[in-house]
């Protein structure tokens, strides 16, 4: 497989994933943006994620953890906007997204949804950030994650 260089180009190939590669390939994506949240039940569920031998009631109660920091993290969000807490929001969304199963995904895929969440919690973390980091660089980041990963 040829290097992935656009969305377009990224998605297609995230949808040709079968369902244990979508799960990894999404717990690959979370995992990189991890240290935005700081919830260390995150960890747990990128473990439980990325196991190719996880059975359905592990991957069940990962999903459920993975919603109730979701829900915690929305909570912390408030008002006034903290950009910390909302990229940790964004990072428990792609989490959610790795431990969907694939009939029960949204558009595109858990892969394509951990994804999106992933670079949402990475621009989140960029705005109080006085680097000159990119947004595009978490979306190059990704291309070249699952371009090693198809190719190995």
């Amino acid at each position: 497989m040829s290097e992935l260089c656009n969305d377009t180009d990224f998605r297609k190939a995230l949808e040709a994933l079968d369902d244990l590669q979508q799960r990894q390939v999404a717990a690959l994506f979370v995992q990189h943006v991890l240290a935005l949240s700081g919830d260390k039940r995150l960890e747990r569920v990128l473990k439980t994620a990325a196991e190719a031998d996880a059975t359905q009631e592990e991957l069940a109660s990962a999903l459920k953890s993975a919603h109730a920091v979701t829900f915690d993290n929305h909570a912390r969000c408030g008002a006034e906007g903290n950009w910390s807490d909302q990229a940790g929001y964004f990072v428990a969304r792609a989490a959610v997204a790795a431990t969907t199963p694939v009939t029960q995904a949204r558009a595109g895929g858990p892969a394509w949804q951990a994804a999106m969440s992933a670079r949402m919690a990475y621009t989140s973390s960029l705005i109080e950030d006085a680097s000159n980091r990119s947004a595009h660089a978490e979306c190059e980041w990704q291309y070249q994650a699952l371009s090693d990963y198809l190719n190995v």
